[in-house]
């Protein structure tokens, strides 16, 4: 009898399984609860109450109001809705250099569409300046857009001062907080943002549903047309069971973060840095100066193709990534790590370890048993890191 592999999952950034209790609270509702939340007969009404359960709970995580949040199908398309809800051409946007895609495109397709945009630098840890964002304010500068969290680094920006700016400046503030709901406390008030996205499969509800936090009296353009479901602002039957499924795994973050979870991953992750940087040679963390989320280490491995390392782990049962799982395959080195100042060879040659709520310290000393002999696996092939070591 064949003995199955144990596979470790430490590309949580990615996506996350769905947590057992999300599942139980969402399957009702692909069965005997089927209604149409818009329905005004007893299945519609069950359904439609079981969305605003959702919407109070998805708001309690954001430090909102229920009316605020506005479910969609992801966070791609809450970025979407909240750039193009608001811009038209002629205006200006501020972003950063190491966003999302769902944003950096979006605002590709802006100034194709007339509308200019400007990209703020970010330093060697991969951090906006604040006072680059105000150096870069117009006079029809519409909104600043930057993300909370970066997907790849984990390195959180300086949201509470750039909203600050916005404020000042009378400019709206989105922030792209995918990388961040359930990993740190989120409250929009404090951060002064006038949009916020966040992405269910992130949060370990399921892919396929997402939320768009809307301050109040912000009127945005919808991007799709029908029904005036979400109070006009996004049209379409609700995913009832996935908005169920977003709730429920909001209530379980805010647990999360009562019982101490997250410093229990922040430790993980650190005791799984500081092993490898002392085990393994000319390596080193990116973006290690910066306040991060807990979950999330990316790791240079100098002389050495990171896809090659992912698929020699991948083989022995460690399952990572070189970055966003949107961009791979990609043959151009990370956007974000170019950005910080890294070399082309040195972002190649990056892994990234993104843990979640179902690791275990068990789980952490099993990457620990594969990593270190596999890079020096890879490095004996390796010319240009022979060279080296032959050299010093």
């Amino acid at each position: 009898m064949q003995v199955a592999m144990r596979r470790v999952y430490l590309d949580n950034n990615a996506t996350t399984p769905v947590l057992p209790g999300v599942l139980e609270a969402m399957q009702p509702y692909f069965g005997e609860r089927f209604g149409n939340a818009s329905s005004i007969h007893h299945h519609g009404q069950e359904t439609r109450a079981a969305v605003e359960r959702a919407r109070e709970s998805v708001a309690a995580l954001l430090g909102c109001r229920a009316s605020e949040i506005v479910f969609t199908s992801g966070g791609t398309e809450a970025d979407n809705l909240a750039i193009f809800g608001l811009t038209k051409p002629g205006q200006h946007v501020i972003s950063s250099t190491v966003e999302h895609h769902a944003v950096l495109n979006s605002c590709k397709h802006l100034e194709a569409s007339g509308c200019e945009v400007t990209y703020v630098p970010v330093d060697g840890q991969g951090q906006v300046d604040p006072d680059g964002v105000r150096r870069a304010l117009r006079p029809n500068t519409r909104i600043i857009t930057i993300m909370m969290a970066n997907n790849e680094t984990g390195v959180l920006q300086p949201v509470e001062e750039i909203g600050s700016i916005a404020a000042e400046a009378d400019v709206y503030f989105h922030t792209d907080a995918v990388q961040a709901a359930g990993k740190i406390a989120i409250d929009v008030k404090r951060m002064g943002c006038d949009l916020l996205s966040i992405s269910g499969h992130k949060m370990n509800a399921p892919q396929g549903v997402g939320a768009l936090y809307v301050r109040k009296g912000t009127t945005l353009r919808p991007m799709l047309f029908g029904g005036s479901h979400e109070r006009s602002r996004r049209a379409g039957t609700e995913n009832v069971p996935g908005i169920v499924a977003l709730g429920k795994a909001a209530e379980l973050a805010r647990e999360a973060f009562a019982h101490g979870d997250i410093e229990q991953m922040s430790r993980m992750r650190d005791h799984l840095e500081e092993t490898i940087l002392s085990e393994v040679e000319s390596t080193g963390v990116n973006g290690r100066g910066a306040p991060r989320v807990p979950n999330t280490s990316s790791i240079h491995f100098d002389c050495i193709e990171g896809e090659a390392l992912v698929i020699a782990l991948d083989l022995k049962g460690l399952a990572v990534s070189t970055g966003a799982a949107c961009s791979s395959g990609a043959i151009e080195p990370s956007h974000v790590l170019t950005a910080m100042g890294m070399s082309p060879e040195r972002a190649r040659g990056t892994l990234r370890f993104s843990l979640g709520k179902q690791n275990t310290d068990e789980d952490i000393e099993f990457a620990l048993s594969l990593i270190s002999p596999t890079v020096a696996r890879l490095r004996e092939l390796s010319p240009v890191y022979n060279k080296i070591a032959a050299s010093s």
